[in-house]
């Protein structure tokens, strides 16, 4: 079976051309692909397939196998590659994933895609549909126990659930022991990604990312758009701001008009290969 490793933001993945390749059992071969030792290496698989209603499809696996709903990185560079390929000379594109129809502005620099513009829709902040079993409308600012720690916690779903908190030297702290935790927890039905944030101005932010069934990963686009809204409803970040994540930096909007939340940023091809 023919790949493509491609990456965003240093959020790596295996991608399949699924017009040319026939994939059974995506949860087991994800678990294969994504073993850094054993497999390929990367924080998932994604399926890049053609759609009945849109464009294009994707379909994202977790390193566990497990299937999310979005993944904004990985969106990025299914755009890159199907300009890049030749499956389409349009640049803007509807893309299908679990988590509706996002729309992709590509920018491409001689004859090649660099950057990408994923119009992510509204965000989710009513609890229940995060989700996160959670007494009251939403959870923004509100101190949760995970023994023996404390965080004050602002529940954000963009397609899928976030947990995002803000605190100060976030380069130290242990994040895998945390956000398994947290991750796991039994208020979040579904699991929930975690994101630590470090406010550094009104329009800049620093994150660190534990994603549901992965871990800890270079950067979430999703997560990022998470972070934004968080911080525009704790009113410590603008509409419009830097989010520097492990491996890059995004560019993130939450347009006042329309409510959407945009997303740009890199989309870059590594390799080809064979498996």
């Amino acid at each position: 079976m023919e790949f493509i490793k491609m990456h965003g933001a240093g959020n790596d993945y295996v991608y399949i051309d699924c017009f040319k390749e026939k994939i059974e059992n995506p949860e087991e071969w994800a678990i294969k692909v994504c073993d850094r030792h054993k497999g390929i290496g990367s924080d998932g698989l994604v399926l890049i397939m053609p759609s009945d209603t849109c464009d294009f499809r994707m379909r994202m696996f977790n390193m566990d196998g497990s299937e999310a709903q979005m993944c904004g990185n990985a969106s990025r560079c299914v755009g890159k590659y199907v300009y890049d390929s030749g499956y389409t000379q349009k640049q803007s594109l509807t893309l299908e994933t679990k988590a509706g129809v996002k729309i992709l502005d590509l920018f491409p620099v001689n004859g090649k895609v660099e950057t990408v513009r994923v119009d992510m829709g509204e965000p989710i902040v009513r609890a229940k549909d995060v989700p996160v079993v959670w007494g009251e409308e939403t959870l923004i600012d509100r101190v949760i126990n995970f023994e023996p720690e404390k965080y004050a916690l602002t529940c954000v779903s963009m397609g899928n659930p976030h947990a995002v908190i803000f605190t100060e030297n976030i380069a130290r702290l242990e994040l895998e022991k945390i956000g398994k935790k947290i991750e796991n927890h039994p208020m979040f039905p579904e699991k929930v990604n975690v994101e630590f944030v470090e406010i550094l101005s009104p329009t800049h932010a620093r994150m660190r990312v534990w994603e549901r069934g992965s871990g800890e990963t270079q950067a979430c686009g999703t997560g990022a758009c998470a972070v934004l809204v968080a911080g525009v409803l704790n009113q410590i970040l603008e509409r419009k701001a830097f989010i520097s994540l492990l491996g890059g930096n995004l560019n993130i909007e939450w347009n006042e008009t329309n409510n959407h939340v945009y997303m740009t940023g890199d989309a870059v091809k590594v390799f080809e290969g064979k498996i």
